[in-house]
């Protein structure tokens, strides 16, 4: 069965984040390519799963079942060879709220967060939100645009910065990168000597491209496992954000425990049961539409390195991992400010400013911002919505 990715979908009206509040923010007719959720329908097996439940008509309180875990574990098994105990898994409504929920349940006031910036902003503002110090080990940029881990930072800021946590991206949002094992051993060496905890965000992991791999970090070593919270959803891969369903897995007691008891804390209970009933369907039914999905996304980053290579002023390396490009727009010359009218009012493209994904920095971090100079953009839409978007940016360029 081939599956339509090309048909535009209108969203407006939906009470969709990336259209309603843009109408209500942008002038109309504004091309929206920030907020990461895929302008693609779920999976036919997905809809047919909620259809059947809606008929059913009874939404009452729901807890996972055998056959629910066993469709999340046996999808990790066959698509990255780790498969977690039944026993491990904790759920979230979503992978931020597991975020706060473990900051809050395992580490203390005035401790150190690590980040690796420029990094999804949350991961900045939790500490922040819940009074943490956060802790900044930059990533370094070649120049054309591969991204690398400054490992003696890394090890120096937990030493001196009494980093009690660190939060892995992988893959990387927004700078494309899948780490490689010997990248994550390195770092998980690091965090199991000094005795931090790893909350590993690998939601993107179904999105990898170009023979690269996702390697989960929990499962490179059983001494990895046991101090990893490692947080998955079906969100991002079967555009599900909106049933906030989160699978987390802890293998380590003491964490487990102390997880859910913060989960408790926060007045958190059940799952609601569309949620589950559409994430088991996914992973039990899934694996074709997203294989035809990953090809056309390949597509779409084509389609954007060939305007790149004939756009003055502007560079843009094919990501390893997720569906959101790292436009390196510093060749025009624009502060961040003009860059983003330039965009929005102008152009009437919507994209995420680099600098947000920089926005809380550490204390001791100097430089400049480093995403100043930088649009991230969601390439998951139609191939006619990415092409106009594009042809727009370049007549106001």
């Amino acid at each position: 069965m081939l599956f339509d990715f090309d048909t535009a979908i209108d969203r407006r009206g939906t009470l969709a984040i990336k259209y309603d509040l843009g109408r209500a923010a942008c002038p109309d007719g504004t091309l929206p390519l920030w907020v990461a959720d895929m302008d693609f329908r779920t999976p036919p097996c997905v809809t047919e799963a909620l259809e059947a439940q809606i008929r059913h008509g009874i939404f009452g309180y729901s807890e996972p079942d055998a056959a629910y875990t066993d469709a999340v574990c046996g999808w990790l098994e066959t698509h990255f060879g780790w498969r977690p105990a039944p026993e491990w898994l904790c759920l979230s409504p979503g992978v931020v709220t597991a975020l706060y929920i473990a900051v809050r349940g395992l580490t203390g006031e005035g401790d150190g967060i690590l980040v690796q910036q420029p990094v999804y902003y949350p991961f900045s503002h939790v500490a922040r939100d819940l009074g943490r110090r956060l802790v900044v080990n930059e990533l370094a940029n070649d120049g054309d645009g591969h991204y690398s881990i400054d490992f003696a930072d890394f090890e120096r800021r937990i030493e001196q910065e009494g980093v009690k946590l660190f939060i892995l991206c992988n893959p990387h949002n927004p700078v494309g990168r899948v780490w490689t094992e010997g990248e994550l051993r390195r770092m998980g060496e690091i965090c199991l000597a000094h005795g931090v905890v790893v909350l590993a965000d690998e939601i993107h992991q179904d999105f990898v491209y170009g023979g690269h791999r996702h390697t989960v970090f929990a499962g490179l070593s059983e001494s990895f496992s046991k101090i990893t919270i490692t947080a998955t959803a079906p969100s991002k891969t079967f555009n599900l954000a909106g049933l906030q369903t989160s699978n987390i897995f802890i293998e380590g007691e003491a964490l487990r425990r102390r997880f859910k008891q913060e989960y408790q804390r926060f007045g958190l209970s059940q799952m609601g049961v569309m949620g589950l009933v559409a994430c088991r369907a996914a992973y039990e039914g899934g694996a074709e539409w997203l294989a035809q999905l990953l090809a056309y996304l390949e597509g779409n980053m084509e389609v954007i390195a060939a305007w790149a290579e004939r756009t003055p002023g502007v560079r843009f390396r094919r990501p390893e991992g997720t569906y959101l490009g790292w436009l390196d727009f510093r060749g025009l010359g624009l502060s961040d400010a003009a860059l983003t009218a330039l965009l929005k009012d102008q152009a009437r493209v919507w994209l995420s400013g680099g600098t947000g994904f920089a926005s809380d920095r550490g204390a001791d971090a100097g430089g400049g911002n480093p995403g100043s100079g930088f649009m991230r953009i969601n390439f998951a839409c139609p191939r006619s919505t990415l092409e106009e978007a594009l042809a727009r940016i370049t007549g106001v360029l």
